[in-house]
């Protein structure tokens, strides 16, 4: 009896112990997905009142976890019987991922952006605006983003065990959901909360505290900028890393030149580790343009349909 249950501890040992492999194995080859969705989010859901930014993150997590409830056992379903379905799902999501990135430039450029920020920032000054929409709107934003980031780590995470066994994927999948849920929002909480900590600390009798909170300040609106201007191109880098990933072509064309960087005297090893991040981009500008404008002609062709 005895012999037979130090077995079984033993198994169970074993079984933590690959579980815990692979989880490590599956959240590096996703930490650059956990940056992406990190910037993004970030980006998502700053500009409300500031007493709402905790509760907005807060609401966003908890679209996240749901995203991920359905995405794990569809994961576990697809690929026990429709694996074939996974690069084209993948590839749907990445191209919508690019189509928002596209619609973002096209709307600077074309200064919705603008309007739509001198909107905003008159909804926030004007006590009886009701920003209920407007957090709504930031929320549904932020989890439709985190769903494809988040399809997109669970399929890594998913090729990573995919010759484990069925427990063994369950465990797997449902950890690193976990981990990056809590990692990606708990970072995106101190963020978006960054400035109220530095007013804070200037706000101490400590000068050196005092100097440290003048310091996060300063750097608060430059990081909310920045994370604007990242979040965009991680779209960008994400989605068309998704499209070309699932054809073959242009990945090995990306793969083929990135090995021909590497004969570049000088800068050659950082332009073969640039230049598929590069290309990738290049591709998601290219299928994000290409989206909007089939987009924009379909609601110009249903626009004028209906009107008749």
């Amino acid at each position: 009896m005895a012999s037979s249950l130090l077995a079984l501890i033993d198994d169970i040992a074993s079984v933590l112990d690959d579980v815990s492999v692979m989880t490590k194995i599956a959240a590096k080859k996703t930490a650059g997905v956990l940056g992406d969705d990190l910037a993004l989010n970030a980006q998502q859901v700053t500009g409300v009142k500031a007493d709402r930014e905790l509760p907005v993150v807060w609401a966003v997590a908890k679209g996240s976890l749901r995203n991920k409830a359905i995405l794990v056992p569809a994961a576990l379903l697809i690929s026990a019987f429709v694996p074939w379905l996974i690069t084209p799902l993948l590839m749907l999501g990445g191209a919508f991922l690019c189509f928002e990135g596209f619609e973002k430039l096209a709307h600077r450029f074309m200064h919705q952006d603008a309007e739509a920020h001198a909107r905003h920032l008159a909804a926030l000054t004007d006590p009886k605006v009701d920003m209920a929409s407007f957090e709504r709107e930031k929320i549904s934003g932020a989890v439709r983003t985190d769903f494809i980031l988040s399809a997109e780590i669970i399929a890594i995470t998913l090729g990573t065990v995919a010759t484990a066994s069925f427990s063994q994927q369950v465990a797997v999948l449902a950890g690193i959901a976990l981990i990056m849920t809590i990692g990606v929002y708990g970072l995106v909480a101190a963020i978006v909360k960054l400035d109220d900590a530095g007013l804070a600390l200037s706000e101490t009798s400590s000068a050196a505290l005092q100097s440290i909170g003048r310091g996060i300040l300063a750097v608060a609106p430059w990081l909310m900028k920045s994370l604007s201007v990242i979040g965009t191109a991680a779209m960008f880098m994400v989605g068309g890393g998704i499209l070309t990933h699932g054809l073959q072509a242009v990945h090995h064309f990306i793969e083929n030149s990135a090995e021909h960087s590497l004969a570049l005297p000088y800068v050659g090893a950082l332009l073969a580790g640039l230049t598929p991040t590069l290309l990738n981009a290049g591709f998601g500008i290219l299928a994000g343009g290409v989206v909007f404008a089939g987009v924009a002609l379909g609601k110009r062709l249903f626009g004028k349909s209906g009107a008749v």
